[in-house]
């Protein structure tokens, strides 16, 4: 009788994929050594565009970022300014045709994912990068049970697989995602679960594989904060016994504290900041940034204290401006940032400060304003 690492005597396709993601590591690793870059992920200079009836719209300009084995990143900003588009251009899953990458590349452990074929995407697709969607009820099949819905989510990239295999490896993944009577949910359809069951089920289709790296696009939004605590720490756990990088895109800096160890803060379409974690609170340089610190509410505040706010709006996507994007709504903006775009720069540490940044991760941090110093001293 053959293992579970076996399908009729050959190598089951899943222990394949296992064995080439070791190989691949190896020869990641040895790079590495070689001084060479050891990223999982690499975005540089991604353009992402629209054809509309207005034109053509560019929603996501020039965006560049790296993701190490094993690491959280965190994407942030307020809704429309790009994040989930990123995520669907790192996936190949922009809608077509008026959705395409204009300009820069993805790399993925190397290989450019933007230049891949419809053929290795679907490879690459759920079995190395998975992605949990914001809102589970509209991602999961409605007329299927979950328990389908995971098999099919494993023997897609592993089709050997006989039934009672996949429906093994299906109740094992709703046991590894802490949902009780997991064996009774396999029978039972997306809307008997509650929202934050559904949002594990999400979760436990996109580990099915095995993935390098997880997109996590906004999966606690509709959550209360209980459940969105025990999702959090859910990720964390999973992070920890599996190794996987993560993507995590949200608009809540309270659940960037909690996750990342990185953050990139996005505003129309382009980066404003990127920096550690415990830099970027410490110490954030870009106002916009600084803005969306200010309006997160405070246990020491008395009550009924009036929150801040950033005032103006985002501006419109057809009529993006040619200066800084953020310059309408910016306390600190002069002439320099409505005539001219600012570059993304790094930044030094602050004289008598060490970079807080944890143990093996980047100090840089990067800030794009023209006068992230005079805003820095106030």
């Amino acid at each position: 009788m053959a293992s579970v690492g076996e399908c009729d005597g050959n190598p089951h396709p899943v222990a394949v994929a296992a064995s080439e993601r070791e190989h691949e590591g190896q020869q990641f690793a040895r790079r590495a050594v070689q001084g060479a870059p050891a990223r999982l992920l690499s975005v540089e200079n991604l353009s992402t565009a629209f054809d509309t009836e207005a034109g053509r719209v560019t929603v996501v300009d020039e965006v560049s970022f790296e993701i190490d084995a094993s690491e959280t990143l965190g994407l942030v900003g307020e809704s429309g300014c790009g994040k989930s588009v990123t995520a669907l251009s790192i996936m190949g899953l922009l809608p077509r045709p008026a959705g395409s990458i204009v300009g820069g590349r993805i790399l993925f452990r190397g290989e450019d994912l933007g230049a891949a074929e419809a053929l290795r995407l679907q490879q690459v697709r759920g079995n190395r990068i998975a992605m949990i969607f914001q809102e589970p009820m509209t991602a999961l099949n409605p007329v299927q049970r979950i328990g389908r819905q995971l098999a099919e989510a494993y023997t897609l990239h592993a089709p050997g697989t006989g039934r009672n295999e996949a429906k093994g490896r299906a109740l094992e993944l709703l046991d590894q995602v802490g949902i009780p009577a997991a064996e009774r949910r396999l029978t039972e359809y997306p809307h008997q679960l509650s929202g934050g069951m559904r949002q594990r089920v999400m979760i436990a289709m996109a580990l099915a594989s095995r993935p390098d790296l997880l997109i996590a696009d906004e999966p606690t939004t509709a959550l209360d904060v209980t459940i969105q605590a025990q999702i959090l720490e859910l990720l964390r756990d999973l992070q920890r016994e599996t190794g996987m990088a993560i993507l995590f895109i949200t608009h809540d800096l309270g659940v960037i504290a909690e996750l990342c160890s990185r953050v990139v803060v996005m505003y129309a379409g382009r980066i404003a900041e990127q920096a550690s974690a415990p830099a970027l609170f410490a110490n954030p340089r870009h106002p916009y940034t600084r803005g969306l610190l200010r309006s997160v509410p405070r246990l020491e505040d008395d009550p009924k204290t009036v929150l801040s706010t950033i005032p103006g709006t985002v501006p419109d996507i057809h009529e993006l401006p040619t200066g800084c994007r953020f310059a309408n709504r910016c306390p600190h903006a002069e002439d320099i940032c409505r005539r001219r775009a600012p570059e993304l720069e790094e930044t030094p540490v602050p004289e008598g400060q060490t970079s807080p940044v944890p143990e093996g991760q980047t100090s840089t941090h990067r800030v794009a304003c023209h006068r992230w110093r005079a805003v820095e001293a106030v």
